[in-house]
């Protein structure tokens, strides 16, 4: 698989999540436009499959409103009670980012809560800003983490909150979990920044997947594991994912990673690429597994 997206005369395609609702499978992702002073506006695009290799686009989410109207992107995907719910960020508010969330009966159409942004990072550890968020079902709860800056707005870390498995998931049902953050960047490959998680529980344990480094220097993907979803122990001091060799389609980059566990148990790890040092952007995927407790990618 390889996908980007076209539309707008760029070739963008970033922030995978990917659902299974009614036996289609629907990728949302983030895409954007180059406006007339040279900024790109970011929105969230949908597209559909049957297979999980050919995507065929089918939608697209822009802001709304004051909140969004610089933009949005980075969604994270979760299907709950027949319904997919989206958890996605402001973009271009710097430290004023926060996490919003709607939700949808058909996969295309979203409604916005009405609380919206539900959730900003909290503590002086932070400056505020919560971006690239991932949620997960733990111990009955759902769990969102999310990635923000030190207060000086240059080292990313990750932090994370819950709030009842209620459906409606409103601003004031949330709860920060952490008073520090619950990984940041330690190892030479991490550089300045942890960001885009992407979790699954396995075993009673939540495993974190995660983009190492800021995009094309270059970004990779690591993974941590947690018994009480807060506390997160890394599995490897390498990359579990690396950028690509010299002329590989991700040679600048193998980045912001999203966990999708199929209704026949198979796993797949989406992530987005390049070799242009960011000028386009593509989507592919592996598959994964677990062998006592540690996850390695299926050879084809």
């Amino acid at each position: 698989m390889m996908y980007t997206d076209d539309s707008k005369g760029v070739r963008v395609a970033k922030d995978p999540a990917v659902v299974r609702f009614r036996d289609i499978y629907y990728m949302y992702y983030s895409v954007c436009e180059r406006l007339d002073d040279g900024t790109m506006k970011w929105g969230i695009g949908i597209a559909r499959s049957s297979d999980m290799e050919s995507w065929e686009k089918i939608g697209e989410i822009e802001g709304a409103g004051e909140l969004e109207s610089t933009g949005i992107c980075a969604p994270a995907a979760f299907l709950h009670e027949g319904r997919i719910h989206l958890f996605y960020q402001t973009y271009g508010r710097f430290e004023k980012d926060a996490i919003c969330h709607a939700w949808s009966d058909d996969g295309i159409r979203f409604t916005r809560n009405q609380t919206n942004p539900i959730l900003r990072a909290r503590g002086n550890w932070n400056n505020g800003r919560a971006i690239d968020a991932d949620v997960c079902v733990f111990r009955g709860e759902l769990y969102l983490y999310f990635a923000t800056r030190d207060p000086e707005g240059k080292i990313q870390m990750q932090g994370v909150s819950k709030c009842p498995l209620d459906g409606r998931f409103e601003r004031g049902s949330w709860k920060q979990c952490c008073e520090d953050a619950v990984l940041k960047p330690e190892l030479e490959w991490e550089q300045e920044c942890i960001e885009a998680a992407a979790t699954i529980v396995k075993d009673g344990r939540v495993y974190l997947f995660y983009a190492g480094a800021y995009n094309n220097s270059p970004q990779q993907i690591g993974v941590a594991v947690s018994d009480d979803g807060v506390h997160f122990t890394r599995l490897s001091e390498e990359p579990f994912v690396k950028n690509g060799e010299e002329g590989s389609w991700n040679s600048s980059e193998s980045g912001h990673p999203y966990v999708f566990e199929d209704e026949d148990g198979r796993i797949y790890l989406f992530y987005q690429g390049n070799n242009d040092n960011g000028k386009s952007w593509y989507l592919s995927k592996l598959e994964i597994d677990f062998q006592n407790g540690v996850p390695y990618i299926v050879s084809k």
